[in-house]
């Protein structure tokens, strides 16, 4: 703070015109301040908590790594997919700070670092949020155990996730499982082409 008032300017005003997305938490979980990009990305949502943007299927992790990095004190930069003021799907990596007084947690200064169009995932009305959370994971080669770590769930949760996965799809293995997926993504996208392709 001395070193920003030794050479005076307004930093609020700064802050507001940077052009990467910004924004305050408080440790409630409450958007206390954005800046202009942050708006013009996810739209107006100061006085809303901040999983408002999040994509459904992000929530609950989002709000999961949000009451730990309050609780501990120390806040990780983390990936997430919003929901941006347009409707679309963004994929959005975040980095972000603990904002102090003294030694005491009193919000969370963040900016979107990392901004990217992302396709909604396939629809699996057959499947749980949480379970398609699971096999998303499956998908990108996650074992049980990391699974488990990244989703702050026990290995035998894990395990019943991915048993109630494999009954839903009607197949016997993991890799069943996330081709039975990726092929019914492949048609959704197919489908869509050919529907633009027509009108």
């Amino acid at each position: 703070m001395a070193a920003r008032q030794s050479i005076g300017g307004d930093l609020a005003a700064a802050l507001d015109a940077v052009s990467v997305p910004t924004h305050v938490i408080d440790p409630s979980g409450v958007v206390r301040w954005q800046n202009a990009a942050s708006r013009r990305l996810v739209g107006d949502v100061c006085g809303r908590h901040y999983t408002t943007v999040g994509a459904p299927e992000d929530v609950r992790r989002a709000r999961e790594r949000f009451m730990r990095a309050v609780g501990s004190g120390r806040v990780r930069d983390q990936e997430m997919t919003a929901i941006g003021a347009d409707g679309g799907r963004l994929k959005v990596e975040l980095s972000s700070v603990p904002l102090r007084d003294g030694h005491h947690l009193v919000g969370i200064f963040g900016q979107a670092v990392n901004v990217e169009r992302d396709e909604p995932p396939p629809p699996l009305p057959e499947l749980t949020p949480r379970q398609v959370e699971v096999l998303g994971l499956l998908e990108r080669g996650y074992s049980t155990h990391q699974i488990a770590s990244e989703l702050h769930l026990s290995v035998e949760t894990v395990r019943n996730h991915v048993a109630r996965i494999l009954r839903a799809l009607g197949v016997h293995t993991r890799l069943e499982a996330v081709v039975v997926s990726q092929s019914r993504s492949r048609r959704i996208n197919e489908n869509e082409e050919m529907v633009s392709t027509a009108q």
